[in-house]
């Protein structure tokens, strides 16, 4: 059936200049013209009593079983097999930015709120422009100033990102709610699991300068809970603290958690065979992830980390609450039974 292996999650690479529903919306239509147009299986047979001529003639008629097709299932009176398809949107890009856009089909609806609960990283390439500043961080804003950039190297540049990260890493810790002199700390800095342990700002993991021409430069920026607008800013920030200003010229996500540039797909292959294809490749490292996140968080719980006359005497105590609960329970009934 087309149908078939059509429900997890694949990556495509949203162009920029489109926005992330327009997006989703072309691939409904595609997925469900190709479904639609896929071979049918034979209608139903009912058999039916039908008029025929006696065979000694004379006007005589008989009826005779015969087997016929089931109206219902005529695709000009049952419609389109297919009419909608659940397809959820994981992190969203706005209408400027580029790159891997993660998607849903069926249960594939609820690992994106999984994988979402894992607070991954995401990384960016972020490319800038120094000398001039606009009214919305970019470079298709509105211009506000010019300024000069002559004095910049990529030795101060690469100064102030130290600072950015630095920063930013001191609020990770903050927002994980880890101690840091725990052994707990130490395990899940090991296997890189130390994230926010909910809601928290935008955060800044990494940041490094991949390319430097003035005036342009390119930087590469891990990060966490961002929006594409945040990142303009930070491109705005940096000029500012270069005495000088900048404006973003490209925000293009090349990973989103475990998903790669190479997993997304372009617009040639946003087809039925390939987004079923792209979903077996990449169900094994989704469920991999999921896992390890899983069993990192229940080794580092509180309840795990009860030793055996605790956790006993934890359970008694969940115990007796039980017991008198019931008891208690037990009790009103009996007086409304008296009374």
């Amino acid at each position: 059936m087309a149908a078939a292996g059509l429900a997890g999650l694949f990556a495509v690479y949203k162009p920029a200049g489109v926005a992330w529903g327009r997006v989703r919306e072309a691939l409904e239509t595609r997925l469900l013209r190709e479904l639609n147009a896929a071979p049918e299986r034979a209608p139903r047979q009912r058999v039916r009593f039908l008029p025929s001529p006696a065979p000694g003639g004379g006007g005589a008629v008989e009826l005779v079983a015969a087997s016929v097709p089931v109206l219902a299932d005529h695709p000009l009176v049952r419609g389109p097999r297919f009419r909608k398809l659940k397809i959820g949107a994981g992190h969203r890009l706005d209408v400027k930015a580029s790159g891997v856009f993660v998607l849903g089909i069926g249960h594939g609806n609820k690992l994106l709120t999984d994988l979402y609960n894992c607070h991954l990283t995401k990384v960016y390439t972020v490319g800038g422009l120094f000398g001039k500043a606009t009214d919305d961080f970019s470079d298709t804003g509105n211009l506000i100033e010019k300024t000069t950039f002559d004095h910049i190297t990529r030795e101060k540049l690469e100064r102030i990102l130290a600072v950015i990260q630095g920063t930013n890493q001191k609020a990770l810790l903050t927002y994980s709610n880890i101690d840091m002199k725990t052994q707990e700390a130490y395990e899940l800095a090991v296997k890189g699991l130390i994230r926010p342990m909910g809601k928290s700002p935008p955060i800044i993991t990494a940041i490094r300068c991949l390319q430097f021409a003035l005036p342009e430069f390119q930087l590469e920026i891990h990060c966490l809970h961002e929006t594409q607008q945040y990142l303009r800013k930070v491109v705005h920030e940096i000029g500012l603290e270069l005495k000088s200003s900048a404006v973003c010229t490209q925000v293009r996500r090349t990973r989103d958690g475990v998903f790669t540039v190479d997993d997304a797909l372009p617009r040639t292959q946003w087809n039925l065979q390939s987004i079923q294809e792209a979903i077996r490749n990449c169900q094994l490292k989704v469920e991999t992830e999921l896992e390890k996140t899983l069993a990192a968080h229940e080794e580092n719980s509180p309840l795990h980390q009860l030793d055996g006359t605790q956790l006993s005497m934890l359970c008694r105590s969940v115990g007796e609450q039980h017991t008198r609960a019931a008891t208690c329970q037990r009790g009103d009934g009996q007086q409304k039974e008296r009374g």
